[in-house]
This record gives structure tokens, C-alpha cells and sequence, in this order.
């Protein structure tokens, strides 16, 4: 509201010398004539603030404007737009966006640089897509294990429905089972909020998933130390900010906003080839007139990517973390053999790519995976032309039947495009030198 009275003040005292002392049926007049087709739903979004303004009692709205605004038809904002046009700003995240947001948080996580509460509440937001008032209700209950008859444990969470906007509400869930990597953390860290809490409530099972630092007072019965839900996306949102996460799209740092999660989660869930009745269950929606906007947009998520764009949105996406060196004698595991990456499907004669960093067992596929690794270290003259070769070969190829399966290595491709880019730009210095 604040952004659309500001642009109305901006019209209509554009060609003003004097201050504007009330909003009046004429100039409401004057700047509907100004909004176009795609900003003509401005004057509908603002004339709910205005009428209430009115009927509050203040001065500065006409009852002659108030009486024009009833009369007038005004049309409603577009839906689903941000999606239909993957805009970069409020849209859903690309493939290749939402696993540089993984991998950083994973490396942050590891590294000590963000807490546990802010690490899986971010994964929750990325695996299920719920608004943050769901979050903000959840408490320790709400988190299970169940063991199948194979002792295999299920992880599960009980999600409360949203009943009204921003309103905390724990009369309907629904179960979402989750994956048991995250699982597992996630009972665990239930586990030790609970044990914190001990004595400050008289149900130790209804400490808050995620608790706030302190009680603010005047919670609803049953939501002592709740956070609100403005502070759940506030929680999210300094959490993924911090990571300084690059966009491929756009090369400024992605814009991180709940909402943007819940649309990413529908828009997969679409290119897996699933219909309305599917993704309305996934984002709890009661029916299917909002959900056909992203199977709409499904067949145009994906695009082409080939050396050409590789190598213009290598540097943008940053998806390579490891550094380049000369040769073996500046690896961290200088002259060990098995730190050595080789692969005879880039260089018959098995000419390493680079060097492994890391000294424990590793249970990734080299040296595909090797690239967006922080440990690894590629040498100057290693075949990284060749594994860039390869993977857009594969890429086109597997783009014939699966798109989806085909994206798999997008981000992979941008690494490698990264490392030709940076061995090239290197060997130019040495050839000026």
C-alpha cells in the first residue's frame, strides 16, 4: 500500500507548485488515465486503502473519491506472473540457483557459520514450500520418527494448516514425510530445544520448533515463545543472505524472500510432470484456481545451455569453489598418487584434471562432481576442455528424451566453464609476461 500511494502522489503532483491537500474523485480521475495494461490493477489495490482510510474517520480522502472508487471497476493485480515470466526477482528459483543456495548453506552449515535453527529452517522452506505463519506454529510435537518393519526409520512432520493470513493455527495438519538425511537432523535438534526448555512450560512437547529468544507477552494461549510470523521470514531470510549466493541470471546476489521457495516448489513439482490436484496438495491450497499458472509455465523452465552460454554465465554463477594451481607441486596432497583426479573418458593416457584436497573417504562420482568441490584443485593444463565437451554432448543428448535429467549437471557444466575460463585467462597473463 505504501508503494502504491507513493506512485499515485508521484503522477499526480508531477505538474503540481503546490503541496496536494486532499485526495479528491478528479485526480483519481487523472491518474487512472495514466495506468496502462499492466499497471491498471494500481488504482484497484489502492482504492481498498482509501476507503478505509475514510471510514476510519480521517481527513485527507473526499467522500466524492470514496463514491467514485465504489462505482468504479477496477481490475485485480495479475496472478501468477512472477512465475509465468520466471521473473529473476520475485519468481522461482532455477535449477541451478537453488543448488548454489544448498551447497553454501551445506559449506556454511559445516563451517560454523550458521546455526543449526537457521540451517533447517532454510531446508524446510526448500523441501516443502509453506508459508512462514506454518513454521512459526510448529512445535517439538510435531516432529516424529517411525520405524518400518524392515527397522528402517520413516522421519515425519506434522505441518498446521494456515486457516486465515498470518495467523498462528494449530486445529488441522497435514503429515509431509521428509528425507532421512534431514530427518534425522531434524529430531535431534527437536530433542534439544525441547531439553532447553525444560520447566518453562508445563508440556515439555509444546516448546516451539523454533523458539523465539524470549517471550514478547500477549501470545495466544498455547504460543508461548512462538515467534511471529514476520520473524520466521526474517529468520530465513538472514540466514540465506549471509551466504552472498550469486544469481547466473542476473550476476547480482539472489533476492531471498519466502514466497520465492513456495513458487520454486510448485514449479518442480510441474516439471516432474505432476497436475493441479498434486501441487494444491503440496502448497495446502482447498482447491485448483491457483495452482494452473505453473503447469503453464513448465515447458519454457528450462533452456538450452551450450558452450557458448556456459561460458558467459560461468563467472556470474560462481559455482566453481576450488582453486586452480600450476602443477602438483603446489597441491595440499602434493605427491600422493591418490589425490591425483583422472578419468580415461577425458584423456587416454589419464592425465589428471587436478588434485583431491581432502584427506578422509569421499563417496562422490570424480571428477564430475569434483568441480563444484571446494577441496578440489584443477591443474593448469589439465583436460577440462574435454570434460566440458562431454557434458554438453550429454546434455544434448539426454535433452532428446528427459529435460529434466538432462539439467542434472547444469551447474556442474557451469563449474567446469568456470575452470576453462580461469586456465585460459591464466595462460594469457603467462604468454604477456
Amino acid at each position: 500500500m505504501y508503494e502504491r500511494l507513493g506512485h499515485y502522489l508521484r503522477v499526480v503532483c508531477d505538474d503540481r507548485s503546490h503541496p496536494l491537500g486532499e485526495i479528491a474523485s478528479a485526480d483519481l480521475i487523472n491518474y487512472r488515465s495514466t495506468l496502462t495494461s499492466t499497471t491498471s490493477w494500481y488504482l484497484g489495490s489502492l482504492s481498498g486503502l482509501l476507503k478505509k482510510w475514510h471510514s476510519l474517520g480521517y481527513s485527507g480522502v473526499t467522500t466524492d473519491a470514496v463514491a467514485l472508487l465504489k462505482q468504479l471497476r477496477n481490475q485485480g493485480n495479475r496472478k501468477g506472473e512472477a512465475v509465468l515470466t520466471h521473473d529473476p526477482i520475485e519468481g522461482p528459483f532455477t535449477d541451478i540457483e537453488l543448488e548454489s543456495l544448498q551447497s553454501s548453506l551445506d559449506k556454511a552449515y559445516v563451517a560454523g557459520e550458521v546455526e543449526i535453527e537457521g540451517y533447517l529452517l532454510a531446508y524446510l522452506f526448500m523441501l516443502l514450500g509453506q508459508r512462514p505463519v506454518q513454521y512459526a506454529a510448529l512445535k517439538v510435537r510435531d516432529v516424529g520418527v517411525t520405524y518400518a518393519k524392515d527397522g528402517t526409520a520413516v522421519y515425519t512432520i506434522r505441518v498446521p494448516r494456515a486457516k486465515q493470513r498470518n495467523q498462528l493455527s494449530r486445529t488441522e495438519f497435514k503429515d509431509r514425510v521428509l528425507i532421512p538425511q534431514f530427518g534425522e537432523l531434524l529430531v535431534r535438534y527437536s530433542n534439544e530445544v525441547q531439553a532447553r526448555f525444560h520447566g518453562l512450560l508445563p508440556d515439555p512437547v509444546d516448546v516451539p520448533l523454533f523458539p523465539a529468544r524470549r517471550r514478547r507477552g500477549g501470545e495466544p494461549d498455547g504460543f508461548e515463545y512462538h515467534r511471529t510470523t514476520q520473524t520466521i521470514a526474517d529468520l530465513l531470510e538472514r540466514t540465506l543472505r549471509r551466504l552472498d549466493v550469486m544469481s547466473e541470471r542476473t550476476g547480482q546476489r539472489l533476492h531471498i524472500t519466502a514466497t520465492r521457495f513456495r513458487r520454486t516448489m510448485a514449479t518442480r513439482a510441474a516439471m516432474e510432470g505432476h497436475g493441479e490436484l498434486i501441487i494444491a496438495e503440496l502448497l495446502d491450497h482447498t482447491d485448483t484456481q491457483n495452482v494452473g499458472v505453473y503447469i503453464e509455465a513448465r515447458p519454457e523452465i528450462i533452456e538450452r545451455i551450450d558452450r557458448a552460454i556456459a561460458m558467459h554465465l560461468a563467472p556470474m554463477a560462481q559455482a566453481f569453489a576450488g582453486v586452480i594451481i600450476d602443477d602438483e607441486s603446489q597441491a595440499i596432497r602434493a605427491g600422493d598418487p591418490s589425490s591425483r583426479v583422472c578419468d580415461p573418458r577425458f584423456d587416454p593416457s589419464m592425465k589428471p584434471m587436478g588434485s583431491c584436497g581432502k584427506h578422509s573417504f569421499c563417496g562422490f562420482l570424480a571428477p564430475i562432481a569434483c568441480y563444484t568441490c571446494v577441496n578440489f584443485q584443477p591443474w593448469l593444463d589439465g583436460p577440462h576442455e574435454a570434460v566440458l565437451d562431454y557434458l554438453i554432448g550429454e546434455r544434448e543428448r539426454l535433452a532428446q528424451t528427459d529435460l529434466r535429467i538432462a539439467s542434472v549437471n547444469d551447474r556442474t557444466i557451469l563449474a567446469v566453464a568456470e575452470v576453462v575460463r580461469l586456465c585460459e585467462a591464466r595462460r594469457g597473463e603467462a604468454v604477456d609476461d
